[in-house]
């Protein structure tokens, strides 16, 4: 009875989370439009970042709290599951093609990343100025983004914008704080859940981490993936996840090391299981996408067994 009321507070944690992500991106984009801010900087920044809120607030939380291990273990098990789970799935209902001449770049951009977090943790520990270096990645990507909006929208016409009306301003303002509440409140709830769960089952909060929670904060993902495969716009979801994994990689685990008082600790199963799969599926999915100009669904198949397998050995 006990785990069955944990789980229905986890799911809500979940859902406040997610829906959360949904108001304060929609309303800073809204904001960001009417102050004048270019198209081109809301894409690399604000929309860029809107499906890893959940990871980046569940991640901050647990590490603020001294939970080192489900910071970690959220940021790189959304890392592993976006692209084995998410991408698997999607490859096996249509095979995905590639068409973005940036899928190259930010695809080494994910892999190069990755690799920066397995050196810095090699010894163990992200340190907090090794926090602020991770952080600093991330002007790369921004400026991948912006090269790649104005070579799409280099033809467009620049639309005028329109009068801000009052009813606009108070329903964006109160979209932004009811979206930041939900998310910092529910990435509370998914944290103390978790933990729980781990506790009533006893199982690592790693491994809890890695599961649970990184498949709860994954799911802006895979619900932009699987509407993007049944429309027909799959880049969107191949651009979706390459970018959600180079945030995570470098804002998620680096804001975790500088809100954590002993620094981000580092454990062994992290260094000899977590990363080695997450290099893996990383491989498997730059390299056929390159190769083929597509994730066809044996690529997809192999994702997603090799995702089975991994949550096998876990458990």
């Amino acid at each position: 009875m006990e785990i069955a009321i944990v789980l229905i507070v986890f799911i809500i944690g979940v859902l406040m989370t997610v829906k959360g992500g949904d108001l304060f991106v929609d309303a800073s984009i809204w904001m960001a439009e009417r102050t004048g801010i270019s198209a081109g900087i809301i894409g690399a920044t604000i929309v860029s970042i809107a499906t890893t809120l959940p990871e980046f607030f569940v991640s901050t939380v647990a590490s603020t709290e001294g939970l080192s291990e489900m910071a970690v273990g959220n940021a790189l098990g959304s890392y592993i599951c976006n692209i084995a789970l998410i991408i698997g799935i999607c490859a096996l209902i249509k095979p995905i093609k590639i068409k973005s001449d940036f899928f190259v770049i930010k695809g080494i951009m994910m892999i190069v990343y990755l690799c920066v977090f397995f050196i810095l943790s090699k010894n163990g520990i992200v340190a907090y100025n090794e926090g602020y270096f991770l952080i600093g990645l991330v002007v790369f990507f921004i400026a991948i983004n912006i090269l790649e909006h104005k070579k799409e929208n280099r033809n467009k016409i620049k639309e005028k914008r329109k009068p801000i009306k009052t009813k606009d301003i108070v329903l964006n303002g109160l979209k932004f704080t009811l979206g930041g509440f939900f998310i910092v409140y529910g990435a509370h709830i998914l944290v103390d859940s978790g933990v729980k769960i781990a506790h009533i089952l006893r199982i690592p909060k790693q491994v809890v981490s890695l599961t649970l929670l990184a498949v709860g904060t994954s799911i802006p993902e895979l619900v932009t993936g699987l509407t993007a495969t049944i429309k027909g716009q799959q880049s969107i979801s191949t651009g979706n996840i390459l970018g959600a994994n180079i945030i995570n990689m470098s804002v998620v685990m680096g804001a975790s090391a500088l809100v954590s008082k002993q620094g981000l600790i580092i454990s062994k199963q992290t260094l000899v299981l977590d990363l080695p799969i997450a290099m893996l599926v990383a491989l498997i999915f730059i390299v056929a996408g390159v190769r083929k100009e597509k994730i066809n669904r044996f690529t997809g198949g192999i994702l997603l067994s090799i995702y089975i397998g991994y949550l096998i050995i876990l458990f």
